[in-house]
């Protein structure tokens, strides 16, 4: 009954202001009715042939080199860099794109992975009075509903549900969503809604009970970041832009300009990174799209020029799957310190983040233990006591650097919008900068029509809108039952490539290799609990993947979903893409160790080890001592105060159970703090009083060394399978 009363009231004191802003949105909403109509017209319109596959990486380079002029020459391939790619050669423009990394390397890889409006904005904007924020929501309302639209095998409407803990705040955060749908307009996904305490257990069975006083789900949207950047980027390829990654711009060229005696920008100096190879690209605009690296372009035209971007470091962590469920997110809105904390499910795991923190440029941030474990604590706040959050189940943990436009003298991040800016300097550099993931193709809208206008070129108006995406035309949502039936997959696996390559998973099952058993009948998985299969390194070699990084992290997630089954699908993505692009053994080898080093730092493998490291201080009864050390000494036989290879499986053979040598190498490894080869007494003592504080789980030698010792007594089956535990 009280409950039934609050949702009253809460109608009838939002009711009023909600009519106020509504005007502000007729005009929009008018827009919005139309926008079917509006999204087929646009892409009808465009009248550039569209290639039925994308050219190679060789042809690409061989293009940049021999056109004598482009049009437009976009540095950068984020998601704004090649939005602009995308728009500028719709309309009929030559055009270029240079990516000194991988597609999707920076910032476009490592985000909340959600397409949204931004609630937080919208907040602001109210209290604030503040009409540009508004103007940002509405714009990222409308660019999100294109985005689905134009990859639905990439992205899809997702329910995150907002926890009410005091009676007050009910009709407060239900006013504030119910703004957010109204600014929608029609392309509001779905309805907003209020839930009782009873209800919102049983749809978020992990929430913590105590004093929760109901819920209100509202949608936004989901994607796969990485490849819907790459998306973006062979969309753009099939449409004739020369695109490459892998080239690096090491200056700006200029020329007099005869009529006003300016210098103006007229192409870069650039280097293929794979060879070395350095070579010109001329082009009558040249358009800075680097994200956190605008400054540093901006300075290659002048050195003088102040810094417009002001970097903020945002740090994500990925947990096991059981932590949420899998239709339903969760945001905090109002952490400990004022920021807003979204945990959600994603890839069959679950994404907490982010932070907000000042930072300064690199194109390798790292997670800090102290970002990760203020995540963990605040999603400790909202899930029942019954849910041990572990730091031991982190299984990945990322930063990635938003490139936010601001006052070089703001110290506080946290009150600059995402708004983004389109400058063009004196001698003609259009650079875009700022803006949020949603509203890519807005931005790349904007920069093209500024650049068109500043250099006098002939186009007509953008044609993006409604523009479908690489694998969207023919996509279903039961196209993977036809990959089921008729090349043999798993059912999981099917899903998969239809969800991430979209009509063009047929390609990727094509090529995919028959596995020998009844069932799957094809399709070699890379690691066992991830459906990733082997074809997927051979078509990301057609992608334009040219590192094994490129394949671990953007091509495939693994790395973004658990390090360890990334590190242990190495070896033989490595192998593969050695014969796919005719690598040395020295290369082979450098290509290994440069993803290990990026598992390492960048995607929190390295907590790992810091977490054991940090437990120097062994925190284990006697009796817990003791029969450790009795477990330790049924694999030392020779009391040698250390184990090795040999040791474990002399033990093994023992009760007739075999395991691959590489296998156990890899399971000693994980252990082995000092790696000298060998797991000694204190080490393992460490691991077991790490396990026990919940700082390390799914250790697989402590399953292992446990499931022994009783199978020494049982002689059972021993499974070296992970259990899910993280770093």
């Amino acid at each position: 009954m009280a409950f039934q009363k609050a949702v009253k009231g809460t109608a009838l004191i939002g009711g009023g202001a909600i009519a106020t802003v509504f005007g502000l949105s007729q005009f929009s909403q008018y827009r919005n009715k139309h926008g079917t109509f509006v999204h087929a017209q646009a892409a009808e319109a465009v009248t550039v042939p569209i290639k039925n596959d994308f050219p190679t990486r060789e042809q690409q380079i061989l293009a940049l080199k021999t056109t004598s002029e482009f049009d437009v020459l976009v540095i950068g391939g984020g998601a704004t860099g090649c939005g602009c790619a995308l728009d500028a050669v719709t309309r009929g423009l030559k055009t270029a794109l240079l990516e000194r990394d991988d597609f999707s390397s920076g910032t476009s890889s490592r985000s909340t992975k959600l397409i949204h409006g931004g609630v937080r904005y919208l907040q602001k904007a109210i209290m604030k009075l503040d009409f540009e924020q508004y103007k940002m929501v509405k714009e990222a309302l409308e660019e999100r509903a294109n985005l689905l639209e134009i990859a639905p095998h990439l992205s899809a409407p997702l329910p995150i549900m907002l926890p009410v803990y005091k009676w007050w705040q009910l009709p407060y955060y239900w006013f504030g969503i119910k703004l957010y749908d109204i600014v929608a307009g029609s392309q509001c996904l779905k309805s907003s809604y209020v839930l009782s305490k009873s209800r919102a257990l049983e749809l978020f069975p992990m929430l913590r009970k105590d004093e929760l006083v109901g819920a209100i789900v509202y949608y936004d949207g989901q994607h796969n970041d990485a490849r819907m950047n790459l998306a973006i980027a062979l969309t753009a390829a099939r449409y004739g832009a020369a695109t490459a990654n892998y080239a690096e711009v090491l200056r700006l060229l200029k020329t007099t300009d005869p009529a006003s005696g300016k210098q103006r920008v007229c192409g870069v100096r650039c280097r293929d990174v794979l060879t070395g190879q350095e070579f010109d690209v001329k082009a009558k605009c040249v358009i800075n799209a680097t994200g956190p690296f605008t400054d540093s372009v901006r300075k290659m035209d002048d050195q003088e020029v102040p810094n417009i971007c002001q970097p903020s470091a945002g740090v994500h962590i990925v947990m096991p799957g059981y932590y949420s469920p899998d239709n339903m997110g969760l945001l905090d809105p109002a952490t400990s310190d004022g920021r807003v904390i979204f945990f959600l499910p994603w890839e069959k795991m679950t994404i907490a983040g982010t932070t907000d923190s000042p930072t300064d440029v690199t194109s390798h941030p790292i997670p800090t233990e102290e970002d990760i474990n203020f995540i963990l604590n605040e999603v400790r706040n909202y899930l029942s006591v019954d849910v041990e959050v572990r730091r031991g189940d982190v299984l990945a943990a990322w930063s990635g650097i938003r490139p936010l436009v601001t006052d070089p003298n703001s110290k506080d991040t946290q009150s600059i919008s995402r708004n983004h800016v389109v400058t063009i300097s004196d001698s003609g550099l259009v650079t875009i900068a700022g803006g949020k993931w949603t509203t890519y193709r807005a931005m790349a809208q904007d920069t093209i029509d500024a650049a068109i206008q500043a250099h006098d070129l002939k186009a007509g108006s953008s044609k993006t809108v409604g523009l479908q995406l690489q694998g969207a035309e023919d996509w279903s949502p039961t196209l993977y039952i036809r990959l089921v039936q008729d090349y043999g997959l798993e059912s999981e696996v099917a899903q998969h490539l239809a969800s991430t390559y979209g009509d063009k998973a047929f390609e990727v099952a094509k090529i995919a290799q028959v596995t020998g058993k009844r069932w799957p009948i094809v399709g070699k998985r890379l690691v066992s609990e991830f459906p990733y299969i082997e074809a997927e390194v051979v078509y990301g070699v057609k992608e334009y993947a040219r590192t094994a990084v490129d394949m671990i992290s953007r091509r495939t997630r693994l790395a973004f979903l658990n390090v360890q089954a990334a590190e242990e699908a190495l070896p033989r993505i490595v192998d593969i893409m050695a014969k796919e692009l005719n690598w040395s053994e020295q290369k082979k080898k450098e290509e290994f160790e440069a993803a290990k080093k990026f598992l390492y730092y960048e995607m929190g493998y390295k907590v790992k080890s810091d977490q054991l490291a940090d437990s120097s201080e062994i925190s284990l009864g006697p009796s817990d001592i003791e029969r450790y050390k009795k477990r330790f000494h049924m694999f030392d036989k020779d009391k040698k105060g250390f184990i090795t290879i040999l040791d474990v499986q002399r033990v093994l053979e023992s009760i007739s159970v075999q395991i691959a040598e590489n296998t156990l190498h890899d399971i000693l490894n994980e252990v082995d703090l000092n790696k000298n080869g060998q797991v000694e007494l204190n080490e393992f003592l460490q691991l077991m009083s790490a396990i026990q504080k919940g700082h390390v789980s799914g250790s697989r030698l402590a399953v292992l060394m446990k499931t022994a010792e009783e199978n020494l007594r049982q002689r059972g089956v021993i499974s070296v399978d992970r259990s899910g535990g993280g770093l």
